[in-house]
């Protein structure tokens, strides 16, 4: 951690300076974001994931800045053309980019046509043009004709001059600099239609002829203008005034000056913007725009995947998983509590043959297999995959439902995703006798039961809550999702004796060969007992240890403490709170305890045993609710034992729905029907909001109004204000 840099990085952020630098001391010493913010709270006042990452980050763009500021200050060194007044404008360089117009004259390249002129010896020319000489410019370009240099006619020599005088205009910082804040401020993104025919559906009609401000257009407008460029159906461009521009432009290079060879100067700055200039200021300001809306996309991605990984477990319930399909038939796959294999079967309620309606006596068949299942394993909840035959498969349930003696639900689960992991060596290695079918039935059932737990093992590329994820930059998108993954797993916490390897590994301190090893231990010396037993798992370290054990639950354990989020080394703190309360270990999770440990003076208790606060807070909050989690407080599954079609909606309608996925100009709702409806921004709230996402997450459950129902496209609009207020 350099000095020097940490002072920049405290220049750019509001935190304390001893904050910025505990933060960036603690990650240096290999401590991990989610063990940070949940146990390191006295050293950097409290800072959350977010808060902690963004101190982070600012470090490494400091440090490339700085980097990169050295290099090319050495680099100009080397070729001896370091003047006080450009190492001053390095010095004053804020970002990487004024840093790259800087150096760019210096940069080595490959031979230029201003070069070729330089080397015929046409600079002293090209510096004559730039003066207010009233002398005859012809008669000056004479004396550089040298047919030895190529240089035959004084016109050759002045076309000479002007490459030289162009690309020097080109690369002057101050112009570009210029430039680039008029486009900025002033430019607009204008698209037309290039092959219509290439657009069957109509998706980027919208873009045919549009142009908006660089300054207002929105994130998810850039991205569709992007993909509608790259499949040729549209043509964008950045359209800049010209002419005010190369007005400047005279203002700067010749000002007042009249002389014969400023048309010479003028023709070589408009070269020089048209050919050098403009184009490099696009290509730039359409990389940022780009990279603007792809961060926000991604964000969008990672907020939805959080709140989807963080939706609530259903515990305690035998749940059957319901792969729909017409042809190939329902595959059904009964799991126990704990997602444990118990029964499948394949049943036929939909096999339509051409022109008529599906079999009876299959269909018969199917509901009494499914009554079967349904009994003999007392299920409680069916999820039914949203693909192929789902609604379907939702009015089939239903009718099985009306017959069954106990009482059950059904719930639709968004399976995206779940034939990606169905096919993969992981699920052929927990399922190998399995179809992939089969195997999918069975990820939608323990998706019901524990989303984060089945959703980890799948690629968050293909589980589909975002926009335009497949243009996003690969690298940078699967950064952030393991980023969401690591905070959602280490807020929720894991049951050490149930955790697969593959959920164990996003656990802070672990990896997949710690993890793989823990799973191996527990296969061979039964269910841990106690944390301290993960010191006995191979190539697992004391740092590992400390990583990781907090984030780690035993239920039902010798120690109670270790089914909270209390960390080992703060048990004797948590011994002595019991103690001041008067707590016996035993009574913890009882009423009894709760109501003295709501009545704990914790300010009092850290003062006397010169403890942290946030640590002792902590604390008491994990023993007032041991085993509880975060996820236990997300909303629960929107239970159903009916089914509605999209004829039954009416305009005016009030349903209640599941949010699945929230984008930048909306959010879709599952209400029951086929297809998702959608809630624009502009119907979520009475006040004005920037984004969906400050109303509505993915798993909410919302009361919504029908406003719009499309039967032919099969389109629903919906709105979250009452009618009356709409």
């Amino acid at each position: 951690m350099e000095a020097d840099y940490l002072q920049l990085v405290e220049q750019q952020l509001a935190y304390r300076p001893d904050q910025i630098k505990h933060v960036l001391k603690l990650v240096e010493e290999g401590n991990t974001i989610p063990f940070i913010a949940r146990y390191r709270k006295e050293a950097t006042g409290s800072l959350d994931e977010v808060q902690l990452r963004e101190i982070t980050a600012t470090y490494q763009q400091v440090e490339k800045l700085e980097k990169r500021r050295a290099d090319i200050k050495a680099k100009i060194a080397e070729q001896k053309k370091l003047t006080p007044k450009l190492e001053q404008m390095l010095v004053q360089a804020q970002t990487l980019q004024q840093l790259e117009d800087i150096y760019l004259p210096f940069k080595q390249k490959r031979q230029t046509k201003a070069q070729i002129a330089r080397q015929r010896g046409l600079e002293g020319l090209a510096k004559f043009l730039l003066t207010d000489s009233s002398a005859d410019v012809i008669s000056e370009a004479q004396k550089y004709v040298d047919p030895k240099k190529e240089i035959n006619t004084p016109q050759e020599a002045l076309a000479g001059a002007h490459e030289i005088l162009a690309e020097a205009f080109g690369e002057d910082a101050s112009l570009r600099a210029w430039v680039r804040k008029h486009a900025q401020t002033k430019g607009k993104l204008v698209a037309k239609v290039k092959d219509e025919s290439l657009d069957e559906k109509g998706i980027y009609q919208d873009y045919y002829t549009f142009e908006e401000g660089l300054k207002t257009i929105l994130d998810h407008r850039i991205l569709a203008l992007d993909r509608g460029e790259k499949e040729k159906i549209l043509q964008v461009k950045i359209q800049l005034d010209d002419e005010y521009v190369l007005r400047y432009f005279h203002a700067r290079i010749i000002g007042q000056k009249l002389g014969p060879s400023m048309q010479y100067v003028e023709q070589a700055y408009t070269d020089a913007y048209r050919r050098f200039i403009q184009p490099a200021i696009e290509r730039e300001l359409r990389k940022e725009l780009t990279a603007r809306a792809a961060a926000s996309a991604i964000a969008v991605f990672g907020d939805n995947l959080y709140h989807l990984l963080m939706q609530a477990p259903l515990k305690g319930k035998t749940v059957l998983g319901l792969d729909p399909a017409f042809r190939t038939g329902c595959k059904l796959a009964v799991v126990d509590p704990t997602g444990k294999f118990l029964a499948k079967a394949v049943i036929y309620p939909h096999e339509k043959a051409k022109g008529k309606r599906p079999d009876p006596k299959k269909r018969a068949q199917a509901k009494q297999i499914l009554l079967e299942l349904l009994e003999k394993y007392q299920v409680e909840m069916i999820a039914i995959g949203n693909g192929t035959a789902s609604r379907e498969s939702e009015s089939f349930v239903a009718e099985v439902l009306s017959e069954l003696k106990h009482k059950a639900y059904y719930v639709i689960v968004n399976e995206a995703g779940a034939s990606v992991y169905s096919a993969s060596a992981q699920a052929r290695e927990e399922f190998p006798d399995f179809n992939v079918e089969e195997r999918s039935a069975v990820s939608i059932a323990r998706r019901l039961q524990d989303p984060l737990a089945e959703l980890i093992k799948i690629d968050p590329k293909a589980i589909g809550v975002g926009q335009y994820q497949h243009d996003l930059p690969e690298k940078q998108l699967d950064e952030e999702l393991q980023t969401v993954i690591e905070t959602g797993v280490n807020q929720a916490g894991v049951n050490l004796n149930t955790a697969s390897a593959a959920l164990l590994q996003h656990i802070s301190g672990l990896n997949k060969t710690t993890a793989k090893n823990i799973v191996a231990y527990r296969d061979e010396n039964g269910r841990f007992t106690t944390r301290t037993q993960l010191k006995k798992v191979a190539r697992l370290g004391q740092k590992a240890y400390e990583q990781a054990a907090g984030f780690l639950r035993i239920i039902g354990g010798k120690n109670v403490f270790d089914n909270t989020d209390i960390h080992p080394e703060s048990y004797p703190l948590a011994k002595a709170i019991l103690a001041q309360a008067q707590i016996e270990q035993a009574e913890i999770g009882t009423a009894l305890a709760e109501e003295k440990l709501v009545h704990f003076d914790a300010k009092a208790f850290a003062k006397a045993n010169q403890a942290g606060l946030a640590t002792v807070k902590d604390i008491v909050a994990s023993l007032k609710k041991p085993g509880r989690t975060l996820r236990d407080s997300m909303p629960a599954p929107l239970l159903k034992a009916d089914v509605l079609h999209l004829e039954d909606l009416k305009v005016g309608m009030k349903l209640q729905g599941t949010v699945r996925n929230v984008v930048d100009f909306g959010a879709f709702v599952d209400i029951g029907v086929k297809q998702d409806g959608l809630v624009h921004v502009s119907k979520m709230s009475q006040r004005f909001i920037k984004h969906p996402s400050q109303v509505v997450a993915v798993g909410d459950i919302v009361d919504v109004y029908v406003t719009d129902v499309d039967l032919k496209r099969g389109r629903i609009q919906l709105s979250m204000l009452a009618p009356t207020d709409d």
